[in-house]
C-alpha cells in the first residue's frame, strides 16, 4: 500500500514548515508521499517549499489563489498513491495520528476512514464553532440517514480511485461538505477513529466563517437531492462507523 498524503496551503509561511516536517518525520505503515500544493500565497510559502529536499515530496503551484477544493483537486491528480488522506499546513490536527487512519485499511476493516476530532475547552475556537460544527453533522446525518460524528474533519481517507470518482467540484472550504456527501450518498459508510485538535485563533490564521457552515448545508441538501443516481460502493469500500 501506497499512500499520498495532499496538502494544500495558502499563505501558511507561519507553519508550513514544520506542518511538511511532522508529515515527513512519521513512521508510518506503508509508503508514503507528500504532495504539498501552494494556492497562490503571497507570503514566501512557495520559498518554503522549494527548499525541502526530500524524494517523498511532490510540489506544484497555482498563479493564484483559487481555494482548498481546486487545490485538493491538483493534489490528487499529482498523487500515485493507492489511498489518499487529507492534512492541512495549519497545525490543528497532529500529522502523528495518520497512521491510525491507516490500520483499519491495513486491518481490512474499511477502504474509507475519517478521524474524529474531539473538542475541549483548551482546543476549541469558541462555543459557536464547535455547535455550527455539531449543527452540520447532526444536518447530515439526517439528511443521509447515517451517524458520523464529525462531518467536516479534515482527515478524510480512502482510495485514489475512488477520491477522483467523486468528481469533485467545491473550489473552496466547501469540498469538506461535499466529499462527505458524495460518499453518504453513495452509501459509504466511512470507519472512524479518534483523533485530537487544535483550533488555532483568527490572530494565527482561522480561515473558516460561518458563511462555511451555511454553504456546508446547502451542499449537503444539493447532493442528497440530485436527480441522477450515484454510483454504488462496490464490496469491501465501506464500513459501518
Amino acid at each position: 500500500m501506497k499512500l499520498s498524503i495532499l496538502m494544500p496551503a495558502y499563505n501558511e509561511a507561519g507553519t508550513l514548515a514544520v506542518a511538511i516536517k511532522r508529515v515527513l518525520d512519521v513512521d508510518y505503515p506503508c509508503e508514503v508521499e507528500l504532495v504539498v500544493v501552494d494556492d497562490g500565497s503571497t507570503d514566501g510559502s512557495a520559498e518554503i517549499i522549494e527548499a525541502v529536499d526530500d524524494r517523498r515530496l511532490v510540489t506544484t503551484r497555482h498563479r493564484q489563489n483559487l481555494g482548498k477544493g481546486a487545490a485538493l483537486r491538483t493534489a490528487a491528480g499529482l498523487a500515485t498513491g493507492d489511498y489518499v488522506v487529507i492534512c492541512d499546513a495549519d497545525l490543528e490536527y497532529s500529522p502523528t495520528e495518520l497512521p491510525a487512519l491507516v490500520t483499519p485499511v491495513l486491518d481490512g476493516e474499511s477502504d474509507v476512514v475519517f478521524g474524529t476530532r474531539t473538542f475541549g475547552s483548551h482546543t476549541a475556537y469558541s462555543f459557536w464553532y464547535v455547535l455550527g460544527n455539531w449543527a452540520v453533522t447532526m444536518f447530515a446525518n439526517v439528511l443521509y440517514n447515517a451517524w458520523l460524528s464529525d462531518v467536516e474533519t479534515c482527515f478524510k481517507l480512502m482510495p485514489l480511485a475512488l477520491y477522483r470518482e467523486l468528481d469533485l467540484v467545491q473550489r473552496g472550504f466547501g469540498v469538506e461538505a461535499e466529499i462527505t456527501g458524495k460518499l453518504l450518498r453513495r452509501g459509504i459508510r466511512p470507519f472512524e477513529v479518534p483523533i485530537t485538535y487544535r483550533a488555532r485563533s483568527r490572530e494565527e490564521g482561522k480561515k473558516l466563517t460561518w458563511r462555511d457552515g451555511a454553504e456546508a448545508l446547502w451542499i449537503l441538501a444539493r447532493i442528497r437531492f440530485l436527480s441522477h443516481p450515484p454510483r454504488q460502493a462496490g464490496p469491501g469500500s465501506s464500513a459501518a462507523a
